[in-house]
């Protein structure tokens, strides 16, 4: 059997970062106290939105749901103008596919709006499996969302692969004891991702399948995946 392939969504397949950083901007207006910078929110990128707000929020339940509200506002109106599909993406998936690979997307977006983004830009057959911050107690960086991936496909850590932008990404595959793949064109920089201990950084996504066909050949330890 190949080995499964776990992808992250936002930052990974789909471009949705002008959407988060323009969603938090909205909601923040009328905040009360020091509101997060462009910076600051994509530092957060990859944790749930309502946890993060709740920070933000300082644990004051009123504040957090109202700034959810205007979040979910805005990126409810502008998701479909303001995703897309990185390029290569559409077309290194359905190779994979075809090629045999199980997949699974791993994502702290609602299970219903990551069902959005896949159908929109056309790949949401692709992928049996959807695991979203709606399915999970625990959110990456724990590894629940890869091992619950895992139980759903039916492999193996040491038959996965997870791939994603995001340290939280990195940190929540390798808890979990799947090979890790961490890509440079989402929200976190290369420098970032080549220091989040990731096992392969890659900088194209076109370099997925040759990665994924060295590992397929070899099964052997991380250091020479």
């Amino acid at each position: 059997m190949r080995p499964a392939i776990l992808f992250d969504l936002d930052g990974t397949l789909v471009d949705s970062i002008e959407l988060i950083l323009t969603s938090a901007r909205h909601a923040f207006v009328g905040f009360v106290g020091q509101a997060p910078t462009d910076d600051e929110w994509r530092a957060t990128i990859g944790r749930p939105l309502q946890i993060l707000l709740r920070e933000f929020a300082q644990n004051d339940d009123a504040e957090a749901e109202r700034l959810f509200g205007r979040y979910r506002e805005y990126q409810l109106a502008n998701h479909d103008r303001l995703l897309h599909a990185y390029d290569g993406v559409v077309a290194t998936l359905r190779a994979l596919a075809e090629a045999g690979h199980p997949m699974a997307v791993v994502t702290s977006k609602s299970d219903l709006l990551a069902r959005r983004a896949l159908e929109l830009v056309g790949v949401d057959d692709l992928f049996p499996v959807l695991v979203g911050c709606d399915t999970c107690v625990n959110h990456k960086p724990h590894p629940e969302p890869v091992e619950r991936a895992l139980v759903l496909l039916g492999v193996p850590p040491s038959d996965s692969i997870f791939v994603g932008d995001s340290p939280h990404d990195v940190e929540s595959g390798r808890a979990a004891h799947v090979h890790t793949v961490g890509v440079t064109w989402g929200a976190f920089t290369r420098e970032q991702m080549e220091a989040s201990g990731a096992d392969v950084v890659i900088h194209d996504i076109t370099e997925l399948p040759g990665v994924v066909g060295r590992f397929t050949r070899s099964r052997n330890p991380l250091q020479t995946f």
